[in-house]
């Protein structure tokens, strides 16, 4: 007599087991597909603390058309920041003065700005601006940004983006990057960054 496998409680236990546990995974890899399409096709997540935040498309905020990307942060502090951010050949640029502009909105945020960054093909940074004398912060109705800058004749590439720092949410839309006239000003500052004296040489600290 053929005795159904399935009569078995302990049989059935494990076949239940390994249901839910396939049904986890699925699950996981589904959630994980959702994550990546939500980020706008031909940018890419970034930032010092990119987990810390969440990344995607709004179609209910938008500055113009139907749609704006946005930077939101998931954890009550960050010491950090998430950027949204692509690279482009700089061929068609080589020799002008470029002008980026773009609209930010702020929600409750740290501070946000958009950036520009033109380098080498040896990765050396030519230009620079990351509106660090101008950032957005608080909750700001959509703000005009600009950011010009010289591109040398052996730059090799465009590196832009936005990125919110620390926490609150920012919406990012309308980003335009045109050739101007030499007689526009550049927005470049110097940067206020300095390296680190040597400390803790002996590690006693």
């Amino acid at each position: 007599m053929k005795i159904n496998n399935f009569s078995n409680p302990k049989q059935l236990a494990m076949k239940k087991t390994k249901t839910i546990l396939i049904l986890s995974i699925v699950s996981i890899i589904l959630s994980g597909f959702s994550l990546s399409d939500d980020i706008p096709k031909g940018w890419f997540r970034a930032g010092s603390k990119p987990e810390s935040y969440k990344v995607g498309i709004d179609n209910t905020v938008f500055k113009s058309g139907q749609k704006s990307a946005y930077i939101e942060s998931i954890e009550d502090k960050i010491q950090g920041f998430g950027n949204l951010m692509q690279t482009c050949d700089a061929k068609d640029y080589l020799g002008e003065r470029i002008k980026m502009t773009g609209y930010i909105k702020t929600e409750n945020a740290e501070w946000a700005v958009m950036w520009l960054r033109i380098d080498s093909k040896d990765n050396k940074q030519l230009s620079f601006d990351n509106m660090n004398d101008r950032p957005i912060k608080g909750t700001e109705d959509w703000t005009k940004c600009e950011i010009v800058l010289d591109v040398p004749e052996d730059s090799y590439s465009l590196n832009f983006g936005f990125f919110l720092n620390g926490t609150g949410k920012a919406w990012f839309d309308d980003i335009t990057i045109e050739v101007v006239d030499n007689n526009i000003p550049l927005t470049s500052t110097p940067s206020t960054f300095e390296l680190p004296k040597p400390t803790n040489l002996d590690f006693e600290e």
